[in-house]
């Protein structure tokens, strides 16, 4: 008989995936929830109950040993099936549902995120709500591997067969100068959201077809470091209105403007699995829409008025 050691369990396995995922025990404690004492002991009960060494612990980051890596591929399937058999038996009742995965792009993580949550754990008392924040192509590279069952996040111009896509938000690109400052893309160099990600390679064609070619000594992935700068006068930058809300410590010290180009504006929608989680995507979606225009359509409205219209709630 298997001794109880010899065992292994889906929460050591969600915590060997998330390690070899961060390369970090301490990385993945934190996107688990749990100590790093936790995830060290998760570790060596799996390798126990496998009786091989998974992971080399003392390499800086976490490497996969050469079993590791083939378990890697095993303990992937493992997860997703385990998913997959949450939510076929959560779908005849969703309020039944004890996990929910959600990744939330970074620009709503401020205030549209915890009204949603807040909203949410009401309507399933029992559910556990695990979030991700982060860019949009790294959430729906965690929705693809199905290590989330929902993703906020910018349309990045492709959608695939298994996905269900809940337009959300529509916002423009507009341009952030120095407060006072109408004509700082004239004399002013730009400060260039990273092309690291979508955004910034979406910023990037733009103006290249347009033809458009300009100065830029600095290439940023932080609103807070890039606002910094132009309330600074160090240049100006193109970026969206969450952006410029998401930067609460610079707004007055930073003018929007219209993008003194042709227009450029993103979509940002919740995607989901195709019938997995039955109508709740849908009911997520419609949550978050009086949410968004409370909390992002009115104020930046408020502020700059000439955005009516071009920042705006959609329906599906």
């Amino acid at each position: 008989m298997a001794h109880v050691t010899d065992r292994f369990t889906l929460w050591g396995i969600e915590v060997f995936v998330a390690t070899a995922e961060e390369a970090s025990i301490s990385a993945a404690a934190r996107r688990l929830g749990a100590s790093p004492a936790t995830i060290s002991q998760q570790l060596t009960n799996l390798e126990a109950a496998m009786g091989v060494r998974l992971l080399d612990r003392n390499s800086r980051p976490v490497r996969l040993t050469p079993a590791g890596e083939i378990f890697r591929k095993r303990a992937q399937s493992i997860l997703n099936e385990a998913a997959l058999a949450r939510a076929e038996l959560a779908r005849s009742d969703m309020a039944a549902l004890t996990r929910f995965r959600l990744g939330m792009i970074e620009d709503f993580d401020a205030d549209v995120t915890p009204g949603l949550l807040s909203e949410m754990s009401v309507m399933l008392e029992d559910c556990q709500f695990l979030l991700e924040t982060g860019p949009s192509h790294r959430l729906f590279d965690q929705l693809d591997a199905r290590a989330l069952d929902v993703v906020v996040a910018a349309d990045m111009g492709a959608t695939a067969d298994w996905m269900e896509v809940h337009p959300l938000l529509q916002e423009p690109f507009v341009a952030a100068v120095p407060h006072g400052d109408r004509h700082a893309p004239d004399h002013l160099p730009l400060i260039q959201y990273t092309q690291r990600h979508f955004m910034g390679r979406q910023i990037a064609a733009h103006l290249a077809r347009q033809n458009l070619s300009l100065s830029h000594r600095f290439e940023l992935d932080s609103y807070h470091a890039i606002m910094a700068m132009v309330a600074e006068g160090r240049g100006w930058t193109i970026l969206t209105p969450l952006g410029w809300m998401r930067a609460q410590r610079f707004r007055d010290q930073v003018d929007l403007i219209p993008l003194p180009y042709d227009p450029l504006t993103r979509t940002i929608s919740l995607n989901a699995r195709s019938g997995i989680l039955a109508d709740m995507p849908g009911s997520v979606a419609g949550r978050l829409r009086p949410l968004l225009q409370d909390l992002v359509v009115e104020p930046a409205v408020a502020a700059y008025p000439w955005l009516e219209g071009n920042l705006k709630p959609l329906q599906d």
